[in-house]
């Protein structure tokens, strides 16, 4: 946002914060696809590689693209400061980089990304870092997880792919009383819906992949923050380490968030009569969604959401096999991992997004080989009942 407006509200902040016009007076954001940038004298060259004075340098950590997104990004969800990075993996491990020192301890919730769970127990601990994996809405067992050494609660809720949810208010006041950051995961939700720093977290994660772009294009992922942790340390990290967003890509971010509210109202209609549908039908053995009543968690959901997202699973009889022949009868609906997308995907999160991981981290995560996830699209939802009708009629 400009520092010659007002305030403003979500969608306005959502098609104009970050915007700084160019000489031309484009309407449209404008994509940079320099590498470097000029100087007007070395005196300038030497004053913004010193910090000195503001300015652009080098793609890899200042790109005016980039840099509205990031400000965009940062309006949204209520924060001082936003990094983007190449990934919502580069994002995870660039904050884990920047705010974490060997011998430190993470506790993480049960049901995140199945590669959030390998960077935690695979790379992480190459560097000293250990982590300690809980169920979301066991607030007794995130107290008892925790140590001295406990530096970040990290959680995704609505969690993947169960969508449990998890109390951001009640898991930053602890994670407060012991010194240590909250970390939430706003994939799913995305500040549309959900505002967690809002609710008492310290830091967002996003993967912009997912709903920030909304139509499946790029990839990317942001930190949202506070000035000093994300502003200078996390900015630090992406500087020396380069897990650099695209300007490309920031670009195509910069037009998603234009429709993010629609979009993300649109996928939470879709989602709630399909999941209604998939409840009462006779080969579906069990429904998530926080918007079904029956939901452990709608009532925190009601109040913690505006809406119930885009993401639905549910259960069928037959483990693996049955459910491979659900997946593989559609028609309609696309056979992919991504998520967040117009187009309804549908995905077997035991032998994909969760395949890397333990069958022991896979039961403890309620991750079973009857489950089937839908990232649920914007198609006509009568259209996406008949294609998962006749598919569940093949199994």
């Amino acid at each position: 946002m400009t520092e010659d407006r007002k305030p403003t509200g979500f969608d306005t902040d959502a098609v104009r914060a970050g915007q700084v016009r160019t000489g031309e007076q484009e309407q449209s954001e404008p994509l940079f696809l320099s590498s470097s940038f000029t100087f007007d004298s070395a005196a300038q060259a030497a004053a913004r590689f010193a910090g000195d004075e503001p300015g652009n340098i080098y793609s890899r950590f200042t790109n005016p693209t980039v840099r509205t997104f990031e400000q965009r990004l940062a309006a949204l969800e209520g924060g001082e400061a936003c990094v983007a990075t190449a990934s919502g993996m580069a994002a995870i491990n660039a904050m884990c980089m920047a705010l974490l020192q060997s011998g430190d301890h993470i506790v993480c919730s049960r049901g995140v990304f199945g590669t959030t769970t390998s960077l935690f127990t695979k790379i992480l601990p190459k560097f000293g870092v250990e982590t300690t994996f809980v169920s979301p809405t066991d607030y007794q067992g995130w107290e008892a997880a925790i140590r001295p050494r406990t530096r970040l609660l990290f959680l995704e809720t609505p969690s993947n792919p169960l969508t449990e949810v998890a109390d951001i208010t009640r898991l930053a006041a602890l994670a407060h009383g012991h010194d240590a950051l909250l970390v939430v995961d706003n994939c799913f939700c995305t500040p549309a819906l959900q505002r967690p720093l809002d609710l008492g977290a310290d830091l967002i994660i996003h993967s912009a992949t997912k709903y920030l772009d909304g139509q499946g294009r790029c990839v990317g992922g942001a930190v949202v923050g506070d000035a000093k942790r994300v502003g200078e340390d996390i900015f630090g990290m992406l500087r020396t380490a380069g897990p650099t967003m695209s300007p490309f890509n920031a670009w195509v971010f910069i037009k998603g968030l234009e429709t993010l509210r629609l979009r993300m109202r649109a996928h939470s209609e879709n989602a709630q009569a399909l999941a209604e549908w998939l409840q009462e039908h006779p080969r579906v053995t069990g429904v998530n969604y926080p918007g079904l009543p029956g939901h452990p968690q709608h009532e925190l959901a009601q109040r913690q959401q505006s809406g119930f997202g885009g993401i639905v699973s549910f259960e069928v009889d037959g483990g693996r096999d049955a459910a491979w022949a659900v997946v593989d009868h559609t028609r309609l609906l696309s056979i992919t991992a991504n998520l967040g997308d117009a187009k309804t995907t549908i995905t077997h999160p035991a032998s994909t997004t969760h395949g890397r991981i333990t069958q022991e981290e896979r039961d403890a995560s309620g991750i079973t080989e009857g489950l089937l996830r839908l990232s649920v699209g914007l198609e006509d939802v009568a259209d996406l009942q008949a294609d998962l009708e006749q598919a569940l009629a093949r199994m």
